[in-house]
C-alpha cells in the first residue's frame, strides 16, 4: 500500500483491464492506497446517488453497504456529499475497502470536508483514484467524466435515490454504455429523490429491494442477516423498532412509550456499543 502519488498509463502493469475496455478509457490514473484493489478480479460494485439524500435514503445505503461489504465486494463512489459518502463510510465502519474516484487531482479533495474520509479510505487499505494531475482544482466538466470510471472499474452500479437530472444518473447511463447491469431503489412516487431511479426501473435496470437481489444475479450465496440482541428491556425494545426503519427520536419516544430521558441513555448505550448509528438530526437507525 502507498501513500504516494503513484501515475501508471495504460501500458502500466497495474492499469486496469477493466478500463482499457471502456468506451474512450482514460489516458493515464494517478493512484494513491491500496494498489491491490486494482487487480482483474477484483470484485467492484458501485454505489452512487443524491447528495441530499433523506433519512430513507440513509438507511438504504447503510444495509446495501453492510450486506455487500460482508460477501466481499469493493465498494465503488465518488466521494461526493450524501449518498456516496455514506457508502465510503459504512464499507470502512464494517472492514470492507473501498475505491473513490475523484473529478479534480488527489490532492485537491473535492469537497473539503471530506478530506479527513480521504485520508480514512487510504488507511483503511482502500484507494483513490483520479484521472487527473496533482493540483488540478475540481471542474464541474470533470465530474461527469469520472462516472464513467466509476462504472468502469464495477461489475455493475447500484443507484440510491437519484433526481431527475443527477450525477448518478449519468454514471447509470455509463454503465448501460458499458454493458454493465444497473440497479436501482425504488422510493415514494412524491419524492422528488426517487424519480432518477423511478425512470431508470421504466428504462430496464433491475428494481432492487433488498441487497440479496443483487447477491442473488451475481450467484454469491445469500448469509442469513442476524438480529442484533440488547441487554436489557429498553434496548431490545428500541432495537426492535430499529431494525427496518430509520426513526427520529421523537418517534422513538411516540412509538416505544419509553420515558424520554431513559430513551436518550439507551440510545447513547447503543450508539456507544456500536449497535446503533446517528445518522445525523437525531435520526437512529440500527447496525
Amino acid at each position: 500500500m502507498s501513500n504516494k502519488i503513484l501515475k501508471i498509463d495504460c501500458s502500466h502493469r497495474l492499469f486496469p483491464s477493466r478500463l482499457k475496455k471502456i468506451p474512450r478509457p482514460p489516458k493515464v490514473l494517478y493512484l494513491m492506497g491500496n494498489l491491490e484493489l486494482l487487480k482483474a478480479h477484483a470484485p467492484c460494485l458501485a454505489i452512487v446517488g443524491t447528495r441530499r439524500c433523506t433519512d430513507y435514503g440513509k438507511k438504504v445505503v447503510i444495509d446495501f453497504t453492510k450486506t455487500l461489504t460482508s460477501a466481499g465486494f469493493i465498494i465503488v463512489s465518488g466521494l461526493a456529499k450524501g449518498i456516496d459518502t455514506l457508502a465510503h463510510k459504512t464499507c470502512i465502519e464494517h472492514k470492507g475497502k473501498t475505491i473513490a474516484v475523484l473529478g479534480s487531482g488527489l490532492d485537491k479533495i473535492y469537497p473539503k470536508e471530506n478530506k479527513k474520509l480521504a485520508r480514512e479510505i487510504i488507511e483503511n487499505k482502500g484507494l483513490i483514484i483520479s484521472e487527473y494531475p496533482p493540483s488540478t482544482p475540481p471542474n464541474r466538466f470533470h465530474f461527469p467524466d469520472r462516472n464513467r470510471i466509476i462504472a468502469g472499474l464495477s461489475l455493475g452500479v447500484l443507484v440510491i435515490e437519484a433526481r431527475k437530472k443527477s450525477g448518478a444518473l449519468i454514471t447509470a447511463n455509463w454503465a448501460i454504455f458499458q454493458n454493465k447491469p444497473v440497479f436501482a431503489i425504488p422510493g415514494s412516487v412524491y419524492n422528488t429523490t426517487s424519480e432518477g431511479c423511478h425512470s431508470l426501473i421504466k428504462k430496464g435496470a433491475r428494481l432492487v429491494d433488498k441487497p440479496e437481489d443483487i447477491l442473488k444475479f451475481f450467484g454469491i450465496k445469500i448469509q442469513k442477516k442476524k438480529k442484533v440482541k440488547g441487554e436489557t428491556k429498553e434496548e431490545n425494545i428500541i432495537l426492535d423498532l430499529l431494525y427496518n426503519n430509520a426513526l427520529h427520536i421523537d418517534q422513538i419516544i411516540q412509538k416505544t412509550k419509553i420515558n424520554p430521558q431513559e430513551a436518550l441513555q439507551t440510545l447513547s448505550r447503543l450508539e456507544l456499543k456500536g449497535k446503533i448509528k446517528n445518522l445525523g438530526g437525531g435520526v437512529f437507525t440500527a447496525i
